[in-house]
């Protein structure tokens, strides 16, 4: 077995302090540390490519850069790595979606993955002109992934849904690979979806015991529909060569926490239809206490910024492993980010995935596994 490992491409912004923002809330102030030019996304991509992530998660929504036209640039100045480009169906014809991804895939060398969002603000939905409530941007999604996938199956499509309504429509040229489709959710209505359509699903970073019970319910869902998902976990991540070290870390990003911001972003939040962010929010109640709510996993994050809100703190040795606990419940895939995303990415490439490589539990997408296993020892 040979587990996923992604990184995230900031194009909210970067800094040395936690860049808040998403799920209607806006970026903070120190996301302008390091603006997300094409060619500091570049050096972090760069980076990913060399230290062995397959792909890189690129977020969406008003509070960040477009992820289709800044995927595509930096896809120039790679080589290998794959590029996780969130988008959120109701913004684009299904047709469309399915043509550019496809023309995405033959520019890149096949190096395309979609994630799906939904969308859980109806208020930020509405600035873009989406006008529907939650169940039915769900229940629309659905019907847009099977108008996709029929298209890059090479099918004519004729589907008049509750929601979308296309005619003749057909591909020149489909994918080659079709790209494959992660998608995340937590609602009732999220898990219909992802059972019949998607091919990664994916958690935020839940204690063990609450991903373990979502994962039995996907795979559940999944089974009745003759289909078997696999599944990914998206977490931050602060760790060094010590645990004394990384839990000092944290406990800088958690001081640099102002409480006006605190308090304006969970008022944001808290606005949120998102059954996951509801969920993000209860690990830490907008309290800074009790912060570390399962071994080597902390909610700070979620403090200032919406979507994910917990890291993996700990030694090298500690967050292989939390990944091997995860890795044990059915996760496969992991989407990591930290900051700065350029620093964070190489402690985590020498630090962790050499000890991973060293059991057995991850190799080196370019078969580089013996360059990577050489930068850190392993120690059992």
């Amino acid at each position: 077995m040979s587990l996923t490992f992604h990184w995230f491409l900031p194009t909210n912004g970067d800094s040395r302090h936690v860049v808040g923002g998403g799920h209607g809330t806006p970026a903070t102030a120190c996301g302008r540390d390091r603006p997300p030019t094409v060619a500091y996304l570049s050096q972090i991509a760069r980076a990913a490519e060399d230290l062995g992530f397959v792909g890189a998660l690129t977020p969406t929504g008003a509070w960040c850069e477009d992820a289709w036209l800044t995927t595509a640039m930096v896809s120039q100045n790679t080589e290998r790595l794959k590029f996780l480009v969130a988008f959120r169906p109701g913004f684009v014809s299904p047709t469309l979606a399915a043509q550019m991804a496809a023309t995405f895939q033959r520019q890149s060398g096949g190096r395309l993955l979609l994630n799906v969002v939904t969308g859980g603000e109806s208020h930020e939905q509405r600035a873009y002109g989406d006008f529907l409530d939650k169940d039915a941007r769900y229940r629309r999604t659905g019907e847009f992934l099977r108008i996709v996938r029929e298209l890059w199956e090479g099918k004519t499509v004729d589907l008049a849904g509750e929601h979308l309504r296309v005619e003749d429509a057909k591909l020149a040229r489909v994918p080659d690979p079709v790209p494959e489709v992660y998608f995340g959710g937590s609602s009732p209505i999220a898990g219909e979806v992802a059972a019949k359509y998607i091919d990664v699903y994916l958690t935020w970073g839940e204690p063990p015991a609450q991903v373990m019970n979502k994962i039995a319910w996907i795979r559940g869902l999944a089974a009745k529909e003759g289909r078997t998902p696999r599944f990914g976990i998206r977490l931050h991540v602060i760790t060094r060569d010590t645990s004394e070290q990384a839990w000092a870390e944290a406990d800088r990003l958690l001081a640099g926490f102002d409480t006006e911001t605190v308090r304006s972003v969970q008022a944001g939040l808290t606005r949120s239809e998102s059954e996951g962010q509801r969920r993000m929010l209860a690990l830490h109640g907008g309290s800074r206490d009790a912060l570390e709510i399962h071994p080597n996993l902390w909610a700070g994050i979620g403090l200032v910024r919406g979507g994910a809100g917990t890291a993996l703190v700990g030694s090298h040795d500690e967050v292989a492993e939390r990944i091997k606990e995860y890795a044990a419940l059915g996760i496969e895939e992991f989407v990591l980010s930290g900051y700065p995303h350029l620093e964070e990415a190489y402690w985590f490439g020498e630090g962790v995935l050499p000890r991973l490589a060293a059991q057995g539990l991850w190799r080196h997408p370019a078969g580089n596994q013996e360059v990577a296993s050489a930068q850190v020892p392993f120690a059992s």
